[in-house]
């Protein structure tokens, strides 16, 4: 497709690509992308000016006349242009917070709303994250969860890795290697369920210290819908003696 131009006399052929991944031509052949000629267009997340007007033209269609949604628009779109610049999910925190005024037989979407919908969005976005996860990385997250009635700032992947191995026996599931149970961290902490920062420990060198990233309550909510994860929600580590 490249070189088709050259046998080409009646038409010509362009070719577009559109990717969210900048590296993407780095997978590109190396003689593919020297017969491209590209020209590179990058398209900027939206400001609050821009996702304002989309809100507004929405908004047009979706409401009736008499409902008062100016504020609220305002307002998701400063929220959305702060955190991502993205159209869909600023749409869907004004859709949610019409929803709540709906609910309560408002004619006004107020910032009150738009608040409360967007720590519903961020509960049930935590909660579909957590019951999607597989099965070892549930049990990682629900040691961490157990760990963390501790009080303590951040745990060491060592504790984790011991209340991981005691609720696998529990549960009557081999336990994975430790390297593995630490890449398993990492991939919560990519997602943002754990947060996990590495400290000096001075002349012992350095760790790893992890410690939940979301409230207690959602993240029980989520394991309690598991089945096999609902019974050791409760459950109190041995482990947890040897280390208060």
């Amino acid at each position: 497709l490249t070189r088709i131009n050259e046998n080409l006399s009646q038409s010509k052929v362009s070719i577009l690509g559109i990717s969210n991944d900048l590296r993407f031509k780095d997978m590109l052949d190396p003689r593919v992308l020297s017969t491209l000629s590209e020209e590179e267009i990058i398209f900027k997340p939206y400001d609050a000016e821009e996702l304002q007007d989309i809100l507004e033209q929405r908004a047009k269609i979706a409401f009736k006349d008499d409902v008062s949604v100016d504020v609220a628009i305002k307002l998701c779109s400063a929220i959305a242009a702060a955190e991502h610049g993205d159209a869909r999910r600023a749409l869907d925190l004004l859709r949610v917070a019409a929803e709540l005024a709906e609910r309560e037989g408002e004619r006004a979407i107020t910032e009150d709303h738009v608040y409360r919908a967007q720590k519903r969005i961020e509960h049930d976005r935590v909660v579909e994250t957590t019951k999607s996860l597989p099965m070892h990385s549930k049990i990682v997250l629900l040691s961490i969860f157990l760990l963390s009635k501790l009080k303590t700032k951040g745990f060491m992947t060592g504790d984790i890795y011991n209340v991981y191995c005691e609720l696998c026996e529990e549960m009557g599931v081999n336990p994975l290697t430790q390297r593995r149970v630490s890449g398993l961290i990492n991939e919560l902490d990519i997602i943002g369920l754990v947060n996990s920062r590495v400290v000096s420990l001075g002349r012992y060198g350095r760790s790893k210290k992890t410690t939940l990233g979301v409230p207690h309550s959602v993240i029980k909510e989520a394991l309690f819908e598991d089945e096999r994860m609902r019974n050791m929600v409760t459950y109190t580590p041995r482990y947890l003696n040897s280390i208060r």
